[in-house]
């Protein structure tokens, strides 16, 4: 029994150990965990058929990845090292609230190779850690404006890269649920004005890149412009038509990308622009939508968010939605990384594989441990039940085997000793110089029974006297004796079959339970998703395993001590009928010669 429940725990601990993504060595002793971030650009993943070089990836964390256990509250801890395991990244916390469970972090990956799989890592738990999240440092120099909007209430956006070309004016209330935290809400009355700075002038035939995303309240009725700017009769403008994105350039003469399909309303599209060699571009959703031979013209004034710039013949209107990662470029970004863009920042990405959560010591808390993590009160009741439950059953089958085990050997001994007898059925001798040598043995106790049964049919000489009659009581008397043996051996055997049949409902019943508790989360929050839903159904499903891990052993406990009683049982029996049959035969014997005589 005992290599029962150590194969058991062994179990246990084989399903919390990390399954190690690679064999790395770790970084810096000063950080306690560690979590392994795979980028996989394989059709498995992102599909990547080309490089892109240098790229800000998103890291999105929630409770369906991530604890946020032992992390500091603002992230200040957090540190991205490549997959070499020395070279410490850059990054940007955009957003960390442990209490709510959610985080976006940009992080500085130097090369993303195409149809590949690499491995960076995000180390925390250092209390004393101080926080290193930097914009500036994370965008490549090209980046001349990144808007995230991730600004405090009526705050004007602030911007992250190096240039700092915050806005200069205007109203846009930042509002929760954008595509990576916070977004900006337009209500079609105000726009944003983005200064006119050195790093954001456009030379003529100059290199330009615009991207964002867009979601819109409704489809527009007129012509609407999201991103605007015009120069003594030059403009270039990006906006929507009846819901179809457009961009117009106004060089030498205007000219506008062809029509395509619109947009759809309450959802979010990535939508960006790229200008260089002549031609200007636009994406939707990382896909060529529409191509201009046209050079872009030289701007070096104030650009508009969310409305049409001032010196418009025409005004568009103003947009009304919302708008979240707005970012301008000094260079044509190529047509990869436009798509890695729109691929990876959204909420379905597979570009990113996240590991176990693993400690310095190189014990973490592998899968079962974020399984153990998610699981509820209710459920935690339930398994505390079956805990008990578990240990009891474990007792009661350690102590059953201890006594059926003395007993066993105990009679062993015993019939060792009777065989011996012979025809003198009662020549044991003195009961109190055997009573210490055979206290364990049943066999023995039925013996006693049945000799002191004999005894007390002796007449006034001291002879045994035994009618037939007698013969009958005497059984009676031991299979009495035998029946309470058995009494003893199955005593306690109940709670083994209470675990057994008790043990899997008890655990179904937290299961279900905690299933229904998930999906009333669920519908609550209005957040559908595998990620969300995992972690749930597999802490309830841990109930019933629980359920089972109780009932198993004690079922093989339950069979093996059964199978050892009716053992013991058959072997009084058989004594039982070996004593009372030899008695008779004896009585039989004395009978004959006393008419002989």
């Amino acid at each position: 029994m005992r290599y029962l429940i150590f194969a058991c725990l062994l179990c246990l601990s084989w399903l919390a150990r990390p399954a190690m993504a690679a064999d790395v060595a770790w970084w810096n002793d000063d950080w306690t965990y560690r979590k392994a971030i795979t980028i996989d650009t394989t059709p498995k993943g992102a599909a990547l058929t080309s490089a892109t070089g240098r790229v800000a990836l998103l890291v999105r964390l929630h409770s369906g990845n991530f604890q946020f256990d032992g992390v500091a509250k603002n992230g200040a801890d957090l540190r991205f090292i490549a997959a070499d395991g020395k070279t410490p990244l850059n990054y940007e916390v955009e957003t960390f609230d442990p209490v709510m469970g959610v985080g976006q972090i940009w992080v500085d990956v130097t090369d993303l190779p195409a149809n590949a799989q690499q491995t960076i890592w995000m180390y925390y738990g250092n209390s004393k850690a101080p926080a290193q999240s930097s914009g500036a440092a994370t965008f490549d120099a090209d980046y001349t404006l990144v808007y995230h909007f991730d600004d405090a209430a009526g705050s004007l956006p602030r911007d992250a890269t190096a240039y700092a070309n915050n806005a200069l004016k205007g109203a846009a209330r930042t509002v929760d649920g954008g595509i990576v935290g916070r977004a900006a809400r337009f209500d079609g009355n105000s726009v944003i004005e983005i200064p006119a700075s050195t790093s954001l002038n456009v030379a003529d035939n100059g290199n330009f890149s615009f991207s964002a995303w867009v979601k819109l309240d409704a489809l527009p009725t007129a012509p609407t412009a999201i991103y605007a700017r015009r120069q003594e009769g030059r403009a270039f403008v990006i906006g929507l038509d009846g819901g179809v994105p457009f961009v117009e350039v106004d060089g030498a003469q205007p000219q506008r990308s062809s029509a395509g399909e619109p947009l759809k309303a309450g959802q979010w599209t990535h939508l960006a622009v790229t200008s260089g060699a002549g031609h200007v571009r636009l994406y939707v959703d990382g896909h060529p939508y529409g191509d201009i031979a046209v050079a872009m013209p030289a701007l070096s004034s104030v650009a508009t968010l969310g409305g049409d710039a001032a010196g418009a013949a025409t005004p568009l209107a103003n947009f009304s939605g919302e708008l979240d990662e707005v970012r301008l470029s000094r260079v044509a970004r190529p047509d990869t990384l436009i798509a890695v863009e729109a691929a990876s920042q959204g909420a379905e990405s597979r570009l990113l594989q996240y590991g176990e959560d693993e400690k310095k010591s190189g014990f973490g808390f592998g899968y079962f441990g974020i399984i153990v993590k998610s699981v509820t009160v209710d459920a935690w009741v339930v398994i505390g039940i079956l805990l008990v439950m578990a240990l009891i059953s474990w007792v009661v089958m350690w102590n059953k085997a201890r006594y059926v085990s003395s007993v066993t050997n105990a009679n062993d001994r015993f019939l060792d000793r009777f065989r011996g007898l012979g025809s003198d059925l009662l020549g044991m001798g003195d009961e109190r110089s055997h009573a210490s040598e055979f206290a364990d043995s049943s066999l023995y106790r039925l013996y006693e029974i049945g000799k002191k049964e004999v005894w007390r049919r002796r007449d006034g000489h001291g002879r045994v006297v035994i009618a037939s009659e007698s013969i009958e009581a005497i059984r009676a008397v031991m299979d009495s004796t035998l029946v309470r043996e058995n009494q003893k051996l199955s005593r306690s055997m109940v709670m083994l079959t209470i675990a057994i049949s008790g043990g899997p409902f008890l655990g179904l019943l937290g299961t279900v339970v905690g299933v229904m508790i998930t999906f009333a989360a669920i519908a609550a929050a209005g957040d559908v998703n595998v990620n969300a839903i995992a972690p749930g159904i597999a802490a309830a499903l841990l109930a019933t395993v629980a359920g089972l891990f109780v009932a198993i052993p004690a079922l093989f406990g339950y069979n093996y001590l059964l199978t050892r009683n009716k053992a013991v049982t058959a072997n009084m029996q058989v004594f039982v009928d070996e004593f009372v049959t030899r008695l008779a035969e004896l009585h039989r014997d004395i009978d004959q010669t006393t008419v002989t005589a």
